[in-house]
């Protein structure tokens, strides 16, 4: 990973489209800083795209989608993207899987999630569970004190063994059964809102984050960005990003976005 700093000032002309994850990479200690939302407004003067890419639930995504400065958000780690069309004053919902589908997916994560809570004592359900619709959140760290790797990992097998895609954020354990990711979701909202082939314009893409389940995007976006607090996962995350902020959470997205708009064209 090079510092951010070194992004040469050729690439930073291209750059569109900033996508980004929420937790601990806009945030920081559970709260989003005022820097790093005035960055994203910065970009949006500056005609740049705004994405959050988050695991966060569907009830908080539909808020940022319509009230935060952003052209769009994907949640619950790929489950949907949301995005407002201020002209119609109309949210629009796109997900993967089908009403039905959905319903019968949390009535099986539910027997899941018992079977989670009686085998890894300290855990808890995420405390914005009432707010999904695609995926079961296991909290090992956000309202409750941090759990040992050890604990993390056993909750991530017990939902492989159900047959659900599991993936660590740095403060839960999202399951879900399905094939799709931030990374897939983010491929089809980009065809379908921006009718662009996101292989084709990924070098005009900067993606931002900070933990396990941003390893998909790390590994596709060759203008990957992680905020410093990246290093505190650096041995858990399969694709390490290509750049480092030398600030941490929000601070650290709020450094790159002043950084990438210095000389931008």
């Amino acid at each position: 990973m090079l510092p951010f700093a070194q992004f040469p000032q050729t690439s930073r002309s291209q750059i569109r489209y900033v996508l980004t994850d929420i937790d601990d990479t806009l945030t920081c200690k559970g709260r989003l800083v005022a820097d790093a939302f005035a960055a994203m407004d910065k970009l949006k003067q500056a005609n740049c795209y705004v994405i959050p890419i988050t695991g966060r639930p569907a009830g908080w995504c539909d808020h940022i989608a319509r009230m935060w400065p952003v052209d769009g958000v994907v949640g619950e780690n790929g489950a949907f993207y949301f995005c407002y069309d201020e002209r119609q004053k109309k949210l629009h919902r796109r997900y993967w899987k089908t009403t039905r589908q959905r319903h019968t997916d949390m009535c099986r994560l539910d027997t899941l999630r018992d079977k989670i809570l009686q085998e890894v004592p300290g855990c808890r359900i995420s405390a914005d569970q009432s707010y999904r619709e695609a995926d079961l959140a296991i909290d090992f760290c956000e309202d409750i004190p941090a759990l040992p790797q050890k604990d993390i990992h056993q909750i991530v097998d017990l939902f492989e063994d159900a047959g659900a895609t599991a993936k660590i954020s740095s403060i839960h354990v999202n399951g879900w059964f399905g094939d799709y990711d931030k990374l897939e979701m983010t491929r089809l909202m980009f065809k379908e809102r921006f009718q662009c082939d996101l292989e084709k314009i990924k070098h005009r893409v900067i993606y931002c984050g900070d933990s396990p389940n941003d390893a998909p995007m790390f590994a596709f976006f060759p203008n990957s960005v992680g905020v410093a607090n990246v290093l505190d996962f650096k041995d858990e995350i399969d694709s390490l990003p290509a750049w480092i902020t030398q600030n941490s959470g929000g601070y650290g997205f709020a450094e790159m976005v002043n950084y990438l708009l210095q000389n931008m064209e």
